[in-house]
């Protein structure tokens, strides 16, 4: 697969230093800029930005898919299997708690893929994936 040039995404959060302990230190990614309502962080080499804006945080609906309630309103990171099974295994460890726990989707299917999701502490939900096969990322 190309390399793809990295996205950015903006999100707001509740509380800036609770963010940071989230993303920085349990997701381990590197901080960048910040000012006082904001700060950025290299989201598995993609831009994140975390806006302070309490009044815009909200848990989303879900729809059903393969069996699962799925936050409508989610974003992630597709990793490798090897990455994603030590990074469920640090966040169970550290007490995450779990919207979907770590499964494979689609099993045997087009797509089939490794997943889970959770929230941070300001209700955005985040999904991570894997692929044993990358060319199953957009098998229809």
């Amino acid at each position: 697969m190309p390399a793809m040039p990295p996205f950015h995404l903006a999100i707001p959060v509740d509380d800036l230093k609770t963010a940071e302990a989230f993303y920085g230190d349990l997701l381990g990614c590197p901080r960048g800029r910040r000012s006082d309502d904001w700060i950025d962080f290299d989201f598995f080499g993609h831009q994140l930005v975390t806006h302070l804006s309490p009044a815009a945080c909200s848990a989303a609906p879900s729809n059903d898919v393969d069996g699962e309630n799925v936050p409508v309103r989610h974003f992630g990171v597709v990793i490798s299997p090897a990455e994603w099974e030590g990074l469920a295994e640090r966040l169970q460890g550290a007490g995450a708690d779990f919207i979907i726990e770590p499964t494979i989707r689609f099993k045997g299917s087009p797509g089939e893929q490794g997943t889970f999701f959770i929230r941070d502490p300001a209700g955005n939900a985040l999904e991570f994936k894997c692929f044993a096969d990358m060319k199953q990322l957009f098998a229809v």
